[in-house]
């Protein structure tokens, strides 16, 4: 990937010598010794709503300054993250992949109530976004390099990366002196020249039509256990069973894919009030959001980035759901499939599902609140209310039937 011959004299710079400006940070693992890297450049835009009810652009770029309280490293993964501005933060979360690493997913959070950003915004909400870049099969003990410009997309944040120079895994706490390359930054690979056919003409010739192959079904996704670990050795916060498959639309076209869980890295959050799932593979990334009011936790924000069979990246996002509803303290199951819709473009399936966001003890599922228990407990009162219904109607009819016969007895005796 990164052998050519134009980049002799870059690799051997490596990443001390790579001339990038911007935001530059190092991480330092429990040793006091470099465990992860970053130098880039990253510019954001933001569509937001001022108290005149008109919407409004934000731009702004990562500022040479930050804070980088939050990150972290340890051999499977890491985290980089980037506290600015008055409320700001933009992570990156990184995993290893066997003898690669790439990024899983970045999350960009910005306060509303920053009046130097977002000058006369109606909210002043903390809100986030969370995307997945083209980040992957970096190799280990090298440095991502992308000097050309990517900016990834979202419902109301676009964001801009450039110069990225980043080492997530530094093994020998020193940078590496070789580079992982972007697609972008690589030359061009020559094609070959068309080749122009004399046309050929026949006296008689046979139209065959054109014959379509049904697009097979899919097989039923695996399911997967899914857990997060706030410190990735010590007990669950969040647990999560389910297997789960996408329907997302482009332009007029569906396509479905499943996730499978033998290639799926989980990652996340566990926090008092909200939580948060991170199921990344090599086609998708999937951000589940949940929230709980201290009495019920409900799944409110569904996030999905995937590349396409036609390689489109697709990515929608819905963050006022309010799906799998149960007490606090124990676990939403429901085993029976399941279609959500989640935006016009995008619908996901579950199977086998349990989930528990929260109050998660010894690393185990609390009891489970079932879906089927849902439809039964609405069915109950139905139940109970045509039943009241029949027998009122019983008693009338044997009323009226009654004053029928006692009113023809009446006309015979007289």
């Amino acid at each position: 990937m990164f052998r050519y011959a134009a980049f002799a004299l870059l690799l051997a710079f490596g990443c001390v010598m790579h001339l990038s400006r911007g935001t530059e940070v190092t991480v330092k693992d429990k040793d006091d010794k470099l465990c992860l890297y970053a130098n880039l450049l990253v510019n954001f835009t933001v569509s937001y709503v001022t108290s005149g009810n008109k919407s409004e652009l934000a731009e702004f770029e990562l500022p040479a300054e930050v804070v980088s309280n939050g990150s972290q490293c340890d051999a499977a993964s890491s985290t980089l993250k980037l506290n600015f501005g008055a409320g700001h933060s933009w992570s990156m979360n990184f995993s290893v992949s066997g003898n690669t690493y790439q990024a899983d997913s970045i999350t960009f959070a910005y306060n509303l109530s920053d009046a130097t950003v977002f000058p006369k915004s109606a909210s002043t909400d903390t809100l986030s976004v969370t995307v997945r870049p083209h980040i992957t099969d970096v190799g280990m003990d090298t440095c991502y390099s992308c000097k050309s410009k990517e900016t990834i997309q979202s419902d109301s944040v676009n964001q801009t990366l450039w110069n990225v120079l980043i080492q997530a895994f530094v093994s020998n706490g020193t940078h590496s002196e070789n580079l992982t390359t972007c697609a972008a930054d690589l030359p061009a690979t020559p094609t070959a020249s068309p080749t122009t056919v004399a046309p050929v003409t026949n006296t008689t010739a046979t139209t065959l039509s054109p014959t379509t192959s049904p697009t097979p079904a899919l097989p039923t996704p695996a399911t997967g256990k899914f857990s997060v670990k706030p410190d990735n050795n010590g007990t669950a916060c969040l647990l999560a069973n389910f297997a789960l498959r996408l329907r997302v639309k482009q332009g007029e076209k569906y396509q479905e894919m499943n996730l499978d869980p033998n290639v799926t890295r989980a990652s996340g959050s566990c926090g008092v009030n909200s939580s948060e799932l991170v199921l990344a593979s090599n086609d998708m990334t999937v951000v589940l959001t949940f929230t709980n009011d201290t009495k019920k936790f409900r799944l409110q924000s569904v996030n999905v980035t995937a590349k396409l069979s036609s390689g489109v990246i697709f990515s929608e996002a819905n963050s006022s759901l309010s799906l799998w509803e149960a007490a606090v303290g124990s676990s939403y199951m429901c085993n029976k499939e399941q279609n959500y819709t989640i935006t016009s473009r995008l619908n996901i399936f579950t199977f086998n599902l349990q989930v528990q966001p929260f109050a998660v003890k010894k690393g185990l599922f609390s009891t489970a609140e079932d879906c089927q228990a849902e439809s039964e407990s609405f069915l109950v009162p139905v139940a109970v209310g045509v039943a009241l219904l029949v027998l009122i109607l019983i008693v009338l009819l044997a009323y009226f039937i009654g004053r029928k016969r006692n009113m023809a007895s009446g006309y015979e005796s007289f």
